[in-house]
């Protein structure tokens, strides 16, 4: 029939000038090794440790493995400026999630905690106070998510511009979190560098918090967790508000109707081509190297075809200008 005269693939069966998996992984483990090493030395160190009669390839196919595992330097680019977005009001109950670390504080057995704090912007409902060793990505991205199983999704979340919510040197300043949130459908609010009244509910929560729960501060991390869990159970259910007409949150708060089923499978239906993002942040496309950003890693990204062989990207190896994410509406990346 007529599919017997389309165009079959041209990629080869097999590649004759593929590099043995075992040299590319002698060449990852002597750059793990010697850190500060380049190419060539970590090519000497290989002539001089690997059996006789083992080719051990060219420098520049050295650099090459390194480059693709995201063991190269490169220079660091100038930071993106970081702006505000568009603030929503967050009328009702879960329409805007507000979210901060409360500055650090010295517990009694010298460890820092950093509470890492949600509240609900409409009802402001105390959804969040954890107790943190450090404000990491990965403490953070478990305490979201089980928060979003206990309580289900906000159609947005407002926090300030520092990690893990936001990356200075990332695409839009987004961070792994933020590119996360996005995926289910929740969109971002960021509060201008040096304007914290625009968050200033959650300000207004971090002052009664810092007077009633940390002072003193807890022995240890646990201690300190008992007695967030005490402020949380007052401030939600006891203490009146003036600004809620002296009624207690827990009166107003109600939870998401939409719950959390982890990460939907992403759909891109004005895209020509659906491509994963490296772990060095790129995106490898027909022999061409991309970089996007390290907090896409991992991440499916559609791409489309303007022309043939064009896939919007330039000369210089850039993605185009993009419109930024951050406008009065943030369509969820799904």
């Amino acid at each position: 029939g007529l599919e017997g005269l389309s165009d079959r693939t041209r990629r080869p069966f097999r590649y004759a000038n593929q590099l043995p998996e075992q040299i590319e992984a002698a060449i990852v483990a002597a750059k793990r090794e010697k850190p500060n090493w380049g190419a060539r030395k970590i090519r000497e160190r290989l002539l001089r440790r690997l059996p006789h009669g083992v080719r051990v390839p060219a420098c520049s196919t050295i650099h090459a493995v390194l480059d693709r595992h995201g063991l190269v330097t490169h220079p660091v680019r100038s930071r993106t400026r970081t702006e505000g977005t568009p603030l929503s009001e967050g009328l009702g109950p879960n329409d805007l999630w507000c979210t901060d670390y409360k500055g650090e504080f010295m517990l009694g057995d010298k460890r820092y905690c950093y509470p890492l704090t949600v509240t609900d912007h409409a009802s402001r409902y105390l959804l969040l106070c954890e107790a943190m060793e450090s404000n990491a990505e990965k403490p953070a991205f478990t305490a979201f998510e089980r928060l979003f199983k206990e309580r289900g999704l906000p159609w947005a979340i407002r926090s300030d511009n520092g990690v893990p919510f936001a990356s200075p040197n990332g695409l839009f300043n987004l961070s792994k979190l933020s590119v996360w949130w996005l995926r289910l459908g929740i969109s971002i609010e960021r509060i201008k560098p040096g304007h914290p009244q625009q968050n200033g509910r959650h300000e207004r929560m971090h002052l009664t918090l810092k007077k009633e729960a940390t002072r003193p501060a807890g022995a240890n991390i646990l201690q300190q967790q008992a007695k967030f869990d005490d402020f949380i159970e007052e401030f939600n259910n006891q203490r009146p508000h003036e600004a809620l007409a002296m009624k207690c949150p827990v009166e107003l708060y109600t939870a998401s109707t939409r719950p959390y089923q982890g990460l939907p499978e992403p759909h891109y239906p004005l895209h020509d081509k659906t491509v994963v993002v490296t772990c060095c942040g790129r995106l490898c496309l027909y022999r061409k190297k991309i970089n996007l950003s390290k907090s896409l890693a991992g991440q499916a990204v559609g791409v489309k075809e303007v022309d043939n062989g064009i896939w919007l990207v330039r000369e210089e190896k850039t993605l185009q200008p993009l419109d930024n994410p951050f406008g009065p509406k943030v369509l969820p990346m799904s």
